[in-house]
């Protein structure tokens, strides 16, 4: 018997019974985001960036110091998407700054790019404390902004750079071995989407940067066709 005939049959019986809540923190949280999601949605660049710049839908602006929006062209036909910002992000507010940032404009260079040509974003707008990990509650606090950013953007080609970037925009657990060097799309536009290593990750293992290069010329070829 299904839980609608069920309920049907014990209210028949004069049964009252009592729905499981979830706690009223979370429900006022959840109908917080809905909301503010479906305010997202219709903001230009200057509203967008002010939203983000004063958001407080999850606790990591309690510990940020800036908030990092994202920079580059914002009619760029290349978006790059990392995960959450560093320390050094932190900081200045800008993405993929300090080392990891140098190697990543080394990499846009070898396939005759600069930062200012594309555009740079995080699935992240504040750092995690001690670079732990997105939990899913700031994800899912962050992701309108993203959203909302690629629309406005539009580009032809999205770059995920790193496992956590990869996984949210595509929804999966799959490991970067199966990840790298196959055609994804993201979203209603099915727009292009290419998964390469995070250049901290190349940083920590400079034998895989040869494989980053071949994702770099996947990238180049795409923009050139």
């Amino acid at each position: 018997m299904d839980k609608k005939t069920q309920l049907y049959y014990l209210e028949l019986l004069g049964v009252q019974v009592w729905e499981p809540r979830m706690p009223q923190k979370v429900e006022s949280c959840m109908k917080q985001q809905n909301s503010k999601k479906k305010s997202i949605a219709t903001m230009d660049w200057a509203e967008l960036e002010e939203q983000v710049n004063k958001c407080k839908l999850c606790d990591l602006y309690k510990t940020r110091t800036k908030p990092v929006f994202g920079v580059g062209d914002r009619q760029a036909d290349l978006m790059i998407v990392g995960e959450a910002p560093g320390a050094n992000e932190d900081k200045q507010g800008e993405p993929f700054v300090g080392r990891g940032g140098r190697l990543l404009n080394a990499m846009l260079q070898a396939i005759n790019l600069t930062r200012e040509q594309v555009y740079i974003a995080n699935i992240l707008k504040s750092r995690p404390p001690n670079n732990r990990d997105p939990s899913p509650e700031e994800v899912a606090a962050c992701t309108p902004y993203l959203q909302r950013q690629i629309a406005l953007v539009r580009p032809k080609l999205i770059l995920a750079v790193g496992r956590i970037a990869a996984h949210h925009l595509l929804a999966t657990n799959a490991s970067m071995a199966e990840l790298r060097g196959k055609d994804f799309t993201y979203g209603e536009q099915q727009i292009p989407l290419i998964v390469t290593y995070h250049p901290a990750y190349l940083l920590r293992s400079p034998r895989e940067k040869r494989k980053s290069w071949h994702d770099m010329q996947r990238v180049a070829k795409f923009l050139m066709s």
